[in-house]
């Protein structure tokens, strides 16, 4: 039986090459992954490695925010063995752009540069500063953007806001630190960055040292009241920090590379079924001739194992070269990961991505392998292989009743019992999403005749004989149709899915917005610190270019004994109240946030105290609660006159603006600006940019996904390829009398067509149900008050792309039965 299954391996090479394929792209995405993977990491140990091994010891803060006094590095630095001691400086010190206003989404994190063996800095082009307090380092991601180049002057801020120049002099690498590629960095000499940042200490000691137990000593001399940590520990550190977005995006591309070979895994049963009904014959005259069951069920599985372990093997090649296009394309995206390490395919990948191809192939199989056990001997004797007929018993109609009530039911409790935005809820309607699925899979075949006689509507009509024909095919083995299809179902649903959450949570979030800031303007700082001065407020209200100007000022300050930010506003702001009332807001009332007043336990007419900088501790009655997810005012508001007397005359935090109708939008634009133009730290961002932003990042993610998902889609197509090449190879006969009987070859390839056409439409209409429903349930689960978007132009090219493709994945089987012999065809046996 060894022999006999190798020699029909050797004999029948194309007949499992599009099965070989599906595997090797599922094995090959997976494989890719965890190269990918490898060499990110490599990357990571490779950069802290090089950066911490200049390290020996290393003095922390006790506090995520704190830092270390001066008596303590003078402590370190009389320690015997300890050659050189340095204190780094880390705070933020804003870089203004070629624009003259504060450049990125946050404060640039400003760094001591420092000279000697503890110089950790990656200077990629010219120097560091050195000694000199006129010389500037800047990152090369924030110099790009922003256009500087060596020997420009840059401009920073200091703490008070004042503004410094400086000679730009080298380019650094920010290396693994994750910060440091979001807010950018600008390094200065250890004095100036004291002064750019105003910090009261260092952020880190480093000490280099060569004497025994060393680290023992330095923690001796800070008194065990700071962390202290040998080099190899703090590069471990380091790498673990830096690792979690990487190990993040991996079980995010692992998610797509299992529905990727659960594809997969439909397309390969479905193939070897349809190989065990085409084979009933040659295993029945094995039967004959004295072959065991036992034997039939292992040469089907040793068939599967041969064909498991060689696409496996391919698709570790096809993953090395996915993730070295892809290490190429972040490396010429500046994409913040490490991609100049070597790319390797590692024994554990090796064996994990043999294990995955080789048990999806072997299970997938032995459904199919237990059914050929149960050919009699005397099939032997048939001219022809039977076409079993289907018939929905009642153990099918149980377990699809039984599915579909828990899936809906799960669903239905995510969606409507639990509470929005909770991330239970989304687990629980993706659950119910599975167990649904699970019922449509078992309903497969029952649906499939109805199914293609809508979806074959219009073909019947318009394709004559032929299109008749090729309805009448797709749903006459309805069990293969099912599996052939599912596969295609499981892609379109995914896709269909996340096309709805994506334009349902554009909708939500732009509504959101609107109620929430129904504005054209906002002027603010980074990180919307109190940064605008009153006058530019007072200013804009002059204009008559402008309908309203609302302010909003904040500090943070102890309420009811947790800090908490405090505010005021003035204008006209929604303050969007639940409960109770703001008429007559003053002195001695405050508005909470709800989620404020539930985690304090507090509710309208009680009192809450209040630690101010000016005024002590004052006692507040709570007068209004609002809503967290619409208000735009403060956590914790309180009267404009009473934050002045409390703070004193603290600048305003935001100023949102609103224009007149009929005013251009390049006027109004020209008028902000010019209000806010003497002040650097000042940004204005319109509501159509931060709308942009939005919604370029919705694409983007769109995007993304879909091209994973993609995979899935090409796996699904192959399976209809292939399912239709071996049902074509199975009906030789039949084609050839329809042949005899006038059927002309364009008329043949036509009906193949026609069939796989139907196919693809079937899979696609349940996948874009399935979507829609789900998509909807969804948002239900992620957002109090979701709207609800169908993006009609994306669903309808799923299903046209649907069709169009299976008309493609046709092309080849239907051109080799229209080429097949009449008389010979007539002849097979």
């Amino acid at each position: 039986m060894l022999k006999t299954a190798l020699a029909g391996l050797r004999a029948h090479r194309l007949r499992l090459l599009l099965t070989s394929l599906a595997i090797m792209l599922g094995v090959g995405f997976i494989a890719g992954t965890f190269v990918l993977n490898d060499t990110v990491q490599a990357g990571f140990a490779q950069r802290v490695t090089a950066d911490a091994g200049k390290v020996d010891v290393v003095v922390l803060p006790g506090k995520p925010d704190g830092v270390l006094p001066e008596e303590v590095l003078e402590r370190v630095r009389g320690l015997p063995g300890v050659r050189e001691a340095q204190g780094l400086v880390r705070g933020s010190a804003p870089v203004l752009g070629r624009d003259g206003k504060v450049a990125g989404n946050a404060a640039t994190t400003a760094l001591s540069i420092v000279t000697g063996p503890l110089d950790r800095s990656d200077v990629v082009s010219g120097t560091g500063p050195g000694t000199d307090d006129q010389a500037a380092v800047l990152d090369e991601n924030t110099a790009e953007r922003q256009g500087f180049r060596l020997g420009d002057t840059i401009a920073v801020l200091d703490p008070d806001g004042a503004e410094h120049r400086f000679r730009l002099v080298g380019l650094i690498d920010t290396g693994v630190d994750q910060m440091l590629a979001y807010t950018g960095a600008v390094g200065f000499t250890p004095a100036v960055a004291r002064r750019m940042t105003g910090a009261k200490g260092y952020a880190e000691i480093d000490v280099a040292g060569s004497a025994p137990g060393l680290a023992r000593d330095v923690e001796a001399a800070v008194g065990g009241a700071y962390p202290v940590k040998t080099g190899a520990e703090l590069a471990d550190d380091l790498a673990r920090a830096a690792g979690v977005e990487a190990r993040q995006l991996t079980l995010g591309l692992l998610m797509f590379g299992v529905v990727a070979m659960m594809v997969a895994a439909l397309v390969i049963y479905n193939t070897f079924n349809v190989l065990v009904a085409q084979r009933t014959r040659e295993m029945a005259l094995l039967r004959c001739i004295g072959a065991t069951r036992g034997q039939v069920f292992g040469s089907i599985v040793l068939e599967s194992a041969a064909v498991g372990l060689l696409a496996s093997a391919f698709g570790l090649l096809i993953g090395y070269g996915l993730a070295t296009l892809t290490l190429t394309v972040l490396g010429a995206l500046d994409a913040p990961l490490p991609t100049d390490a070597a790319v390797a395919l590692s024994p554990a990948t090796i064996a994990t991505g043999l294990a995955v191809g080789l048990t999806v192939t072997m299970c997938s199989a032995l459904l199919p392998a237990v059914s050929a056990t149960r050919v009699p001997p005397i099939a032997a004797l048939r001219s022809q292989a039977e076409e079993r007929t289907f018939r929905a018993g009642r153990a099918r109609a149980w377990f699809a009743a039984l599915f579909l009530v828990a899936g809906l039911g799960t669903t239905g409790a995510g969606a409507f019992v639990l509470g929005p935005g909770q991330q239970i809820s989304l687990v629980v309607v993706m659950a119910g999403g599975a167990l649904t699925f699970l019922a449509v899979l078992v309903l497969g075949p029952v649906l499939v005749r109805p199914l293609s006689a809508l979806v074959g509507w219009v073909p019947r009509r318009l394709f004559g004989v032929p299109g008749r024909l090729a309805v009448d095919n797709s749903g006459r083995n309805p069990k293969r149709a099912a599996t052939t299809t599912v596969a295609l179902t499981i892609g379109v649903t995914l896709m269909t899915l996340i096309s709805v959450v994506t334009a349902s949570t554009r909708l939500t979030m732009t509504a959101k917005l609107d109620g929430q800031f129904p504005i054209d303007y906002v002027l603010a700082g980074q990180e919307h610190e109190a940064v605008v001065p009153r006058s530019v407020a007072e200013e804009l209200r002059g204009r008559p270019e402008l309908a309203s100007v609302a302010q909003v000022r904040e500090v943070t300050a102890p309420v009811a004994g947790d800090r908490r930010t405090v505010g005021t506003f003035s204008g006209a702001v929604e303050p969007y109240v639940v409960a109770g009332s703001m008429k007559g807001f003053g002195e001695g009332q405050v508005a909470l946030q709800d989620t404020v007043a539930e985690r304090l336990g507090v509710r309208v007419g009680d009192a809450v105290a209040l630690a101010t900088k000016r005024a002590g501790n004052v006692s507040l009655t709570v007068v209004a609660l609002l809503d967290a997810d619409q208000s735009a005012l403060p956590p914790v508001t309180v009267a404009e006159k009473a934050f002045d007397a409390y703070f004193g005359a603290v600048r305003d935090s935001r100023v949102m603006v609103t224009v007149k109708e009929g005013v251009s939008e390049e006027r109004a634009r020209a008028v902000v600006d010019a209000a806010a133009a003497a002040y650097p730290a000042v940004r204005v961002t319109s509501s159509t940019e931060v709308r942009g932003q939005f919604d370029e990042t919705l694409d983007m993610l769109l995007m993304i996904i879909s091209g994973l998902l993609g995979l899935a889609i090409l796996i699904s197509l192959l399976g209809i390829a292939n399912t239709l090449s071996l049902s074509v190879h199975e009906r030789t006969r039949e084609s050839a009398l329809l042949r005899a009987l006038g059927l002309t070859r364009p008329q043949l390839r036509r009906m193949l067509s026609v069939e796989a056409l139907v196919l693809g439409l079937i899979g696609a209409l349940v996948g874009v149900v399935l979507g829609l429903a789900f998509g909807w349930a969804a948002m239900r689960a992620l957002f109090d008050g979701a709207l609800y978007a169908v993006p009609v132009p994306q669903v309808v090219s799923f299903v046209v792309l649907s069709g169009v493709a299976g008309v493609l994945a046709a092309v080849l089987p239907a051109r080799r039965a229209a080429r097949a012999s009449i008389v010979g065809s007539l002849a097979t046996g």
